[in-house]
């Protein structure tokens, strides 16, 4: 099958083979990708990414020599003067370590678990550059890691200043993203348009300066000001 120009070009890091093997195998039956490189450990991770320069690096976290969060970090970390797209994949009722993944800048992460189809749409969203945050992984998250990823109660925090931009409106957008609805689940909550939503995303990452949804979920957790707390 030929490949078109055009072809999501992917970077699979996985160290387990037959897992890497099911990725590679599902991923390359799609008309619009191509597996152009594997990695079976997080410094082959970056070597292979910085070389080959994929559209996508589909990243597992745990794996030897060097976590897929500090490859995830030196590839798309703030300092990264070209950071990569990177779609963590991920255990997660073993791994405890999703929330440093989105930190050290990952555009997303989807569970191991998930059916084919859904890696194969996650892979898609990443390339065109959304986040992908999907909103019954972000509830675990909130429900497993809230207390260990929320600051101390205190009334004023930068990270709850930096919110202080924020239209009322925008603020409780805010907060339904942080419960880790969808924009039609907003939409449907709020009574109000999907595009009216994608509006609101876009104003609300634009006055916090921040690159996706998911750095907008974390900054909400770093506030103390997830949906789960304030509408509690």
């Amino acid at each position: 099958m030929s490949v078109p120009p055009s072809a999501i070009r992917v970077l699979v890091c996985e160290d387990q083979a037959l897992v890497r093997a099911g990725f590679v195998t599902i991923l390359s039956a799609q008309p619009d990708m191509e597996v152009v490189g594997e990695a079976v450990d997080g410094r082959a991770a970056i070597r292979s990414t910085e070389e080959l320069k994929p559209d996508v690096v589909l990243m597992d976290i745990r794996m030897p020599l060097l976590d897929g969060i500090e490859a995830t970090r030196h590839l798309a970390g703030p300092d990264s003067l070209s950071p990569a797209k990177i779609l963590v994949v991920t255990t997660f009722n073993v791994d405890e370590y999703v929330y440093e993944a989105l930190r050290a800048g990952a555009s997303g992460f989807m569970l191991k678990d998930a059916a084919p189809h859904e890696l194969v749409n996650a892979v898609r969203t990443v390339a065109r550059g959304e986040s992908l945050l999907a909103p019954a992984v972000t509830r675990a998250l909130i429900g497993r890691f809230a207390e260990r990823v929320r600051p101390s109660a205190v009334p004023a925090s930068p990270e709850r200043d930096r919110l202080k931009v924020l239209a009322p409106r925008e603020h409780e957008v805010l907060l339904l993203i942080s419960e880790g609805l969808s924009n039609a689940e907003i939409a449907t909550e709020l009574v109000i348009s999907p595009e009216t939503v994608k509006t609101y995303v876009s104003r609300i990452l634009t006055k916090l300066n921040l690159r996706d949804r998911v750095q907008a979920v974390v900054l909400a957790y770093r506030a103390g000001v997830t949906g789960r707390g304030e509408r509690a």
